[in-house]
């Protein structure tokens, strides 16, 4: 471990300790930006009960506040109020956006603003976030008459937008990605005549559930609903947005009731969205004992409870490229998973992980081999030998928060304790979680 990491941000992890009890896990990050992004558009108040009050978001909200839109402060358990501005009332920035570490806010506002005619802007991020391609939402958006310029023709932040009038396009999109097809709806509102988007796969779909609750013209067709046409000129109008717990949140307690001995917990409020439950899936291919109770409606989101508990049986899994747009945030979580089951396990059609925060597949490897496990990588997935006892050693999260969650989780079955290097990190999506985790412990 470096001799560089601030002591404060190496956490202790003891091994063995089982989880039980009732948690709430935070506000989905997903529908927060969404949420956000909409709400600044639209005319007059939208309100926000359950916003993710994590970096993230408050990353878009910045950046947002920076063009003149009005948002209450973001704070645990505060319903935030957004003053809308319309769709043509952002105002052009006198500083340049700072995205942070939010790959979501740059590439959904570059689909917000690449509309904004004669208007100019610059986004920006960390260390982390100007590593990360960024050409997969604008060489589509180009396709309507968006100029984006960057680093590496584009690809690398920082971006300068300049604003244009758009046109309508037919567009196919390379990836089964809900950012790439966000931001092209968003661009489509201000655009002259209607844009559909084609996905290869269906892709988690809270921007058309979000966008139809705000008074956008928008129709969902083709096979899998993998056709989603906009049309512009639509008012759109402030709504009450309730966020449902992150099923993504939700996953490092899945696992970690059903792997770790002696655990049950019971998540309660967990968004269910069939676009995001790839894995309850696996889950149920793992055969672990979950139950799903309380189904209900919440603002047009499915929402549920999820009772786990251990199992000292779990079944191998396989994933493929068809069920990946649905957990794809999950995959580091179930490679942990995989080490517990009673045979070998193989993700592929993951080369998407390549490009998050980090190499979600490289570092997982590294990381899960230094406790003892058993991985081999691929250049789009993992081949996991389950079953091979864990051993405590020094961790790094790799300044990666699902990285830290995943490897906290881990942590605990292992053999002798841990050390986590970076492990602030997690706060990024879930700034309670080693705070949760103290209090199931105990």
């Amino acid at each position: 471990m470096s001799s560089t990491h601030s002591r404060k941000f190496i956490r202790e992890l003891r091994a063995g300790a089982k989880l039980k009890g009732t948690i709430r896990v935070p506000g989905d990050k997903s529908i927060s930006h969404r949420a956000l992004l909409l709400g600044a558009i639209a005319e007059g108040l939208t309100t926000i009960e359950g916003l993710l009050p994590a970096e993230d978001p408050i990353s878009t909200a910045k950046c947002l506040s920076a063009m003149g839109v009005k948002i209450s402060p973001i704070a645990k358990g505060q319903e935030i109020q957004i003053q809308g501005v319309g769709l043509n009332g952002l105002e052009e920035p006198e500083e340049i956006l700072d995205c942070g570490n939010s790959g979501t806010t740059m590439r959904l506002l570059l689909g917000l603003l690449v509309g904004r005619k004669d208007k100019h802007f610059v986004l920006t991020g960390d260390q982390s976030l100007r590593k990360r391609p960024m050409q997969r939402v604008g060489h589509p958006l180009k396709l309507m008459g968006a100029e984006v310029r960057g680093r590496s023709n584009g690809n690398f932040a920082p971006l300068a937008v300049f604003g244009q009038q758009l046109h309508g396009a037919i567009v196919g999109t390379p990836v089964a990605s809900a950012q790439v097809k966000s931001a092209l709806l968003l661009a489509a509102l201000t655009a002259e005549g209607s844009t559909t988007v084609i996905e290869p796969a269906h892709s988690r779909d809270h921007s058309e559930r979000m966008l139809k609750a705000f008074g956008a013209n928008l129709d969902i067709g083709g096979e899998m609903g993998r056709h989603i046409r906009i049309k512009p000129g639509a008012v759109l109008t402030g709504q009450k947005v309730v966020v449902p717990g992150d099923i993504s949140s939700a996953a490092f307690w899945l696992i970690a009731g059903s792997i770790i001995p002696g655990s049950s917990i019971l998540i309660e409020n967990v968004g269910l969205n069939p676009t995001r439950t790839g894995v309850l899936e696996v889950l149920k291919m793992m055969e672990a004992p979950i139950k799903i109770l309380n189904c209900r409606d919440v603002a047009g989101e499915p929402v549920g409870d999820i009772q786990v508990t251990y199992s000292g049986n779990l079944k191998p899994y396989t994933l493929n490229a068809e069920i990946m747009p649905r957990l794809v945030d999950e995959v580091p979580i179930l490679a942990v998973a995989a080490c517990c089951c009673n045979g070998v396990s193989r993700i592929t059609g993951a080369s998407e992980l390549r490009v998050k925060e980090t190499d979600r597949l490289a570092v997982m490897t590294r990381q899960l081999n230094a406790m003892g496990a058993k991985i081999e990588e691929h250049p789009d997935g993992l081949t996991i030998q389950g079953d091979i006892p864990l051993k405590g050693t020094e961790l790094d999260s790799e300044t990666d928060h699902r990285v830290a969650m995943s490897l906290a989780i881990a942590s605990l079955r292992a053999d002798g304790d841990s050390t986590l290097a970076r492990s602030d990190a997690a706060a990024v999506s879930y700034p309670d979680f080693w705070n949760e985790l103290e209090r199931l412990q105990s």
